[in-house]
């Protein structure tokens, strides 16, 4: 069990150091950086990249719906924006650059989500069951069911009283 759990540890620890190696690597190559990164249908995108510093680009945003946008020079970097159509479905969509001096393609990921808020989503309410829950909605209703409950008890408890003095039922 140990040698396992060792060898799954290192197995973890190995693959950590190379994802730490290879994200520099890739950072430095001037992809395009959406902000925000995750997007509700409807909302808007700003695109930026350092790999066209020099002129503007021709973005391309059809993947998740949006078409063609334009990127243009802006202190150290080149900024587009585009909208995302409010029919988007959710998902993770590639948007794409092409620089206007020299062609260079970048690339960079587009999450769409349903919720505004990033993250997992919890539910709320009651489940539809038939069953009912154990608090309902209703204050008076809930205050029936126990003293119903209080009532039972209580003639339960005399009940067996009385059977262990041998009155009888």
């Amino acid at each position: 069990m140990r040698r396992t759990a060792r060898l799954l540890t290192g197995t973890a620890l190995a693959v950590g150091a190379v994802g730490l190696v290879v994200t520099p690597a890739h950072a430095e190559g001037g992809g395009l950086r959406p902000v925000p990164s995750s997007v509700v249908p409807g909302g808007q995108v700003t695109v930026h990249t350092t790999a066209c510093r020099d002129g503007g680009a021709a973005g391309d945003a059809s993947a998740v719906g949006a078409g063609a946008f334009t990127l243009a020079p802006h202190e150290r970097e080149t900024t587009g924006r585009f909208r995302v159509p409010p029919s988007a479905q959710p998902g993770t969509y590639e948007i794409v650059a092409t620089c206007a001096e020299g062609g260079r393609r970048v690339t960079g990921d587009l999450v769409v989500t349903l919720t505004a808020t990033p993250g997992q989503v919890h539910p709320r309410g009651s489940v539809k069951t038939g069953v009912g829950g154990a608090l309902g909605t209703d204050p008076v209703q809930t205050a029936a069911g126990v003293a119903a409950l209080a009532i039972a008890a209580a003639g339960g408890t005399w009940l067996l009283h009385r059977r262990a003095r041998g009155d009888g039922i």
